[in-house]
């Protein structure tokens, strides 16, 4: 087990937390429920009256009955937008609709949005139970098994899911809500792409043409329902079959049984039942629509269930934040726990667990690309609670249409690269005296300033407590800090010109020049040289 360093985050508040917008090219065609955690909120359709919405007040926004909608909400708000599966517009309100939310229920609808917009997942049930059951003689699939797959566990396992891009992003989505009905022409324009080039990668990839894909991952999120108990009809509905006649005979093709033989043999087996997550969030979800319709008063959670993501890789790397609880990152047989407020990169191209222990919830806050980050084992950071807001407003920006106009994706890289070096930096000898250290930090915190902290008004006594605490003038001490940041960024594969931007130099042979007399190397060699030291 390895129990990573982490850095607090660096001095200073996080940045102000803008408006943002969600249209209605933005979304899908679905319900969509917004739930305001602080600030305020506003949706209007059509034109029509504004509802607004303050901290702890929800809305219900129905998929149809409405031709344009627009949410905007205020400086300094956090609000998450959460799209139930399609099915349950079948019995959800059928006009906007404002709620109350529990307190009991908010982290549990942050554990939603999460649980919506990554590979995390969990069971409550027995998989070998069921697929001992769908092994049965008789059951057989109605596609090749795949190179390299089980054949034995074939009609249980998920499909394969695609390596291409855009062709993920749909899977992906479809895996998290198999009912949602687009064309293939449809989820092309949406990962802008082609519907003939979708169609090959599917096919490419997993050796299933897109609608064989798709059907099998409607049957898996079958299973699922069928063990929580959910009738025939109501699981037809919830993944995406016209009629339940539909997803009879599908499921029958696929198993050699129908639903309802499915259900009751499953139901004598002991251990075999139970909510597996998918059924349990959507057991949640009907508490939710009871409480805005007023019919009742659900019980909160009592606890968040542990949830893991299956072994993969990424073609990124991805920035994942410990909101609550604890968690952990398997790669090979190393684990790196993961505890409440630290930030992680996890590297791409290298296989990996996450997973999340009870009660615990965690968030992705975006993406980097190899060209941005060169990165081969984890990076991590914490951050104080101060920042929760700010995060996970960067996070519904990263993974849902709610966002900026000036939205830049690259712009967590920069904070978060400038907050593990502002705190490396500190192992710089601070002083101790308090208005000499508030200088110091102004210092970290305009670092990047042309010129610095030059034109700040210091007096004698500032001067003679850093030549007395720390042995160093204020600008040699400056100067050092800035080196500090500058190698750290340097090693986490930040190209030079853009180091010397970030501390203030105006021009890279001067940052150079500065780097070489205190490192006693280029900053070009410093950073050839890291990698082998890291070997």
């Amino acid at each position: 087990m390895v129990v990573p360093s982490s850095f607090a985050a660096g001095a200073g508040d996080p940045p102000p937390i803008p408006t943002a917008r969600l249209g209605s090219a933005d979304a899908p065609a679905r319900p969509l429920l917004l739930w305001v955690r602080t600030g305020v909120a506003q949706v209007r359709l059509d034109g029509g009256p504004a509802l607004h919405l303050k901290a702890g007040e929800g809305a219900w926004i129905p998929a149809d009955g409405w031709a344009e909608r627009a949410i905007i909400t205020e400086p300094g708000t956090v609000a998450f937008p959460l799209w139930p599966h399609a099915g349950v517009g079948a019995w959800g309100l059928s006009e906007l609709t404002r709620f109350d939310v529990p307190s009991g229920w908010q982290d549990w609808l942050i554990q939603l949005f999460n649980l919506q917009v990554t590979p995390f997942s969990g069971r409550g049930y027995s998989p070998e139970a069921i697929e001992e059951l769908l092994r049965r003689p008789g059951s057989r699939s109605p596609t090749p098994v795949g190179v390299g797959r089980n054949p034995s566990s074939e009609g249980f396992a998920s499909p394969a899911m695609p390596r291409a891009l855009g062709a993920r992003a749909v899977a992906e989505e479809l895996m998290r809500d198999p009912a949602l009905d687009l064309t293939v022409e449809q989820w092309a324009a949406r990962v802008l792409s082609s519907a003939r080039t979708l169609r090959r990668d599917f096919l490419a990839d997993t050796g299933l043409t897109f609608e064989q894909w798709r059907l099998l991952c409607r049957l898996g999120a079958a299973v699922e329902f069928l063990a929580a108990s959910y009738d025939v009809d109501q699981v037809a509905a919830r993944v995406g079959f016209a009629s339940r006649n539909g997803l009879t005979r599908a499921f029958k093709g696929r198993f050699g049984l129908t639903p309802h033989e499915f259900g009751r043999e499953l139901s004598a087996r002991p251990g075999a039942g139970g909510l597996a997550q998918r059924a349990a969030m959507a057991r949640q979800s009907d508490d939710l629509i009871r409480m805005m319709g007023k019919t009742g008063t659900p019980a909160a959670p009592e606890m968040l269930p542990p949830a893991s993501t299956p072994s993969h890789t990424n073609d990124i790397h991805v920035l994942s934040w410990m909101y609550r609880g604890s968690g952990y990152l398997d790669i090979g047989d190393q684990r790196y726990e993961r505890e409440r407020g630290v930030a992680t990169w996890i590297p791409a191209e290298v296989e990996h667990v996450t997973g999340l222990r009870e009660n615990s919830v965690s968030l992705p806050l975006g993406n980097a690309s190899t060209g941005d980050l060169q990165l081969t084992v984890p990076l991590h950071v914490r951050f104080s609670p101060a920042w929760d807001d700010y995060l996970m407003f960067c996070s519904i920006s990263a993974r849902s249409g709610l966002r900026p106009d000036d939205h830049n994706p690259r712009h967590i890289l920069d904070l978060f690269a400038e907050q593990v070096a502002a705190q490396r930096a500190l192992s710089v000898p601070m002083p101790t005296n308090p208005r000499a250290r508030a200088v110091a930090l102004e210092c970290l915190r305009r670092i990047g300033e042309p010129g610095g902290t030059h034109n700040l008004d210091v007096g004698a006594e500032i001067h003679r407590a850093f030549r007395d605490e720390t042995g160093m003038t204020l600008g040699r001490w400056r100067y050092a800090a800035r080196m500090r940041i500058a190698r750290d960024l340097l090693a986490g594969g930040a190209p030079p010109s853009a180091v010397a931007r970030r501390i203030g130099y105006a021009h890279l042979p001067t940052f150079s020049a500065a780097f070489s007399r205190f490192h006693g190397l280029s900053p070009r060699d410093y950073q050839q040289r890291e990698p082998e030291r890291n070997r």
